[in-house]
């Protein structure tokens, strides 16, 4: 009886262990982003991604939404200095390993955040949302020369969808070689490298998503086509994933390609909790015991 006593205390001081052993080596992701009140996209669907990756998120909130599966009723966002105080407080308090950007929404508040992006010492992902799912703006229009001038150059990751490359590019997308095109023209903004995502890009039983990266010939990576209307927040969930898997030390190429993995999970187990387009799965991968 005392030997099996003993047995537990034992196998519970080696879990304690590991298990501050893992609370030391999480690492801390950050996302600068819109909040979502729908809770399928946005900073939500950022910190719900950050969490089923075992890492631990922060935010900065750029705006906030009003909207549903359906909809983007309302945009109210902070005043710029709140959102350098947001920027300050956190990168004060915390030691980022990495942090992507979603809704910046607008030019002063670009001009705000970007002095602290520009002197990081962390990987960064740029998802440079201009429209929500349902059509609605959340990038002004003047604010996309302050992306492109301001949060771009140096980054570590692009990934705009087709819409967002064509604008971003100028070249209308409508084949490989306009694919290829706008990716080259996209590295010339100054980012790193840039992953062009296939989802909007109509054809087949694949979604492709070109990998550009300087000085490298472009990567394909494929993955099975899901079938859903259940797909708010793709976007903002791929790259808080990316960002989860750089952040814990993953090379590019790989962090990537687990990123595409967990939302292609996400998506096979999507669902509805409310009107319109539902949410991905972000519990996906989870095992609950």
């Amino acid at each position: 009886m005392a030997q099996s006593v003993s047995c537990q205390i034992f196998l519970f001081d080696c879990l304690l262990i590991c298990y501050n052993i893992f609370m030391i080596i999480t690492p801390n992701i950050l996302t600068i982003a819109g909040s979502d009140s729908g809770g399928g996209a946005g900073i939500q669907a950022d910190l719900k991604t950050i969490m089923a990756l075992e890492c631990y998120g922060m935010s900065v909130i750029t705006a906030l939404t009003a909207q549903n599966g359906e909809t983007v009723t309302g945009i109210f966002a902070p005043p710029p200095e709140f959102a350098a105080l947001q920027m300050r407080t956190v990168l004060d308090g915390f030691k980022i390993a990495a942090a992507k950007t979603g809704m910046l929404f607008s030019a002063p508040i670009i001009r705000a955040i970007a002095p602290f992006l520009q002197k990081r010492d962390f990987a960064l992902v740029v998802d440079p949302v201009c429209v929500s799912q349902s059509g609605s703006r959340l990038l002004e229009q003047d604010a996309v020369d302050s992306l492109c001038e301001q949060i771009i150059p140096g980054c570590d990751l692009l990934t705009p969808n087709r819409p967002e490359a064509e604008t971003l590019s100028g070249i209308k997308i409508e084949n490989e070689d306009d694919i290829k095109n706008a990716g080259r023209k996209l590295l010339d903004l100054g980012a790193k490298a840039v992953l062009i995502k296939g989802g909007h890009i109509s054809g087949g039983i694949m979604v492709t998503d070109w990998l550009f990266e300087k000085g490298q010939n472009p990567k394909a990576l494929s993955k099975a086509r899901v079938e859903t209307t259940n797909n708010h927040g793709t976007g903002c969930t791929l790259s808080a994933a990316i960002a989860s898997f750089l952040g814990r030390g993953m090379p590019l190429y790989g962090a990537v390609s687990q990123a595409q993995e967990f939302l292609n999970q996400a998506l096979r187990k999507s669902y509805a909790p409310g009107k319109g387009a539902g949410p991905v799965n972000h519990a996906a991968g989870l095992v609950r015991h």
